[in-house]
């Protein structure tokens, strides 16, 4: 006998009291605390229960009483569907309130050190448009929407480029407008849909992982460059053929692009880093400008997506650093080495680590195109690389700048940095709340004399945060 589904109850006129993690916000009702997506403090709602724990429960908002003064109006057509941007409906002066807040969250509850007064979170001025970088995901079956299902109606065209519906691997929302990047984005996209469906291209089916058009790659750059990449699974003749149909297609009608790539991938994911882009037409790369520096950025090259915010982010490192010109500095988890290429200037030598031997190679030409000569990279695991031996051969590092991925430093690596002892450590991260688990490990030895948070990401929960720490006398 199949056991019967227990009915969550609905909780009427609750009010909304603050924002939580993953962009969700929060409710309390007696002890029960309930996480709601799209809804922002102040609001007052019916809450239809969907998981509940002990003292935790998950829901959504079923009807909305009274809108907050902190509510805004959600811009997009997408939005709620799409899954991103998910602080459209909450005012931009709020978001920043908000992601500050969490710095400070993060920092004093999980980290438990001694603080100084932050600096005021440094907001974007561009809250749209503001990505150099997007992927779309062509898919056979497109999502369709509660207001389509509820029609019940055959629809002749299930193709869609896009983007991936939350906990749906093989359905794509089908994108008109998104406002995340330059709108040539939106053109490129919407103009390889219809010519494809025109031509009859097939769309990547992702479930039985066949088709031909899998994923488009949109780059693009403050010195005007225009990248495009796509994706395509080619296993015939006929394949091929339709792949450069639909390239020389793009040529023609986008003149401004200025790098268009192609790479065959009949792998089981979208991964490129084993992959070899073919250039179609133009250059394989593109050109970043960031102060008086170029950087080259290529197809598989990492680049912080935010430009105009990465230079802000890469300013306070700068300014954290106080370098004289005398000082020797490790850059942790160099990248492209974009941070070491930017204070080498100010440096007397820099050095970088970085785990992926392709961004290695990257950081280096970096610096040979700025003439920059006091650089050097290496690549390998960070945990393995820097450790007593590295330190003696390269010598004691008088700033450590560490940018960890979103998990943040190895044990291993905090213990070779607290050898190595720098005078002082400049710590950016994505991820406070790893950030703060870090700073715990390094407060008997540094102390946390800054804090600056950074909006990259505006209509998201994500915030950067540069944390300067002085070496305790």
């Amino acid at each position: 006998m199949a056991r019967k589904k227990k009915v969550l109850p609905l909780l009427e006129r609750v009010t909304i009291t603050d924002v939580a993690a993953e962009g969700k916000s929060l409710a309390k009702v007696n002890d029960l605390v309930i996480f709601v997506p799209y809804v922002v403090p102040g609001d007052v709602v019916d809450l239809q229960l969907k998981r509940k724990k002990n003292h935790y429960a998950e829901a959504v908002a079923v009807k909305i009483h009274e809108y907050s003064d902190k509510r805004a109006i959600p811009f997009c057509q997408h939005y709620g569907v799409c899954g991103g941007c998910k602080w459209q409906c909450l005012k931009y002066e709020e978001q920043i309130y908000y992601k500050q807040k969490q710095v400070f969250d993060n920092l004093t509850r999980i980290g438990k050190v001694e603080l100084p007064e932050f600096l005021p979170i440094l907001g974007s001025e561009k809250t749209q448009y503001y990505r150099n970088k997007l992927e779309y995901t062509f898919s056979n079956k497109r999502w369709l929407t509660e207001e389509e299902v509820k029609q019940d109606v055959k629809y002749e065209r299930m193709e869609a480029v896009g983007f991936h519906i939350p906990g749906a691997f093989d359905k794509v929302l089908d994108i008109e407008t998104c406002y995340l990047q330059d709108d040539i984005s939106n053109r490129l996209r919407n103009a390889t849909r219809e010519y494809a469906i025109t031509l009859g291209i097939p769309f990547f089916d992702l479930r039985n992982q066949t088709g031909i058009l899998r994923n488009m790659m949109v780059r693009t750059s403050s010195t005007g460059e225009l990248m495009v990449l796509y994706q395509f699974k080619i296993e015939s003749e006929t394949d091929r053929v339709m792949a450069l149909e639909l390239l020389q297609f793009i040529a023609s009608e986008f003149s401004e692009i200025t790098s268009l790539m192609y790479v065959v991938n009949n792998k089981c994911n979208d991964t490129i880093g084993d992959l070899e882009p073919v250039c179609f037409r133009g250059q394989d790369h593109i050109m970043e400008r960031m102060e008086n520096l170029q950087f080259k950025v290529g197809a598989k090259s990492f680049y912080q997506t935010n430009s105009e915010q990465a230079l802000r982010l890469y300013q306070v490192t700068r300014k954290f650093a106080q370098l004289t010109g005398n000082e020797l500095v490790y850059d942790l988890y160099t990248g492209t080495g974009t941070i070491a290429n930017f204070v080498a200037g100010r440096a007397r030598k820099v050095v970088g680590i970085e785990y992926v031997p392709e961004a290695i190679e990257d950081a280096k030409v970096n610096s040979q195109i700025n003439g920059i000569e006091n650089t050097l990279f290496y690549a390998g695991d960070m945990k393995d690389i820097l450790n007593k031996e590295f330190i003696l051969q390269h010598g004691t590092p008088d700033v450590i700048i560490t940018d960890p991925p979103r998990a943040g430093m190895h044990n291993d690596v905090i213990d070779a940095i607290l050898f190595a002892a720098p005078k002082r450590i400049v710590y950016v991260s994505c991820n406070p709340a790893t950030q703060a688990r870090d700073l715990q490990l390094l407060d008997a030895r540094y102390k946390v004399t800054a804090v600056q948070p950074v909006d990259m990401f505006p209509h998201t929960h994500h915030v950067e945060n540069v944390v300067l720490l002085d070496k305790r006398s």
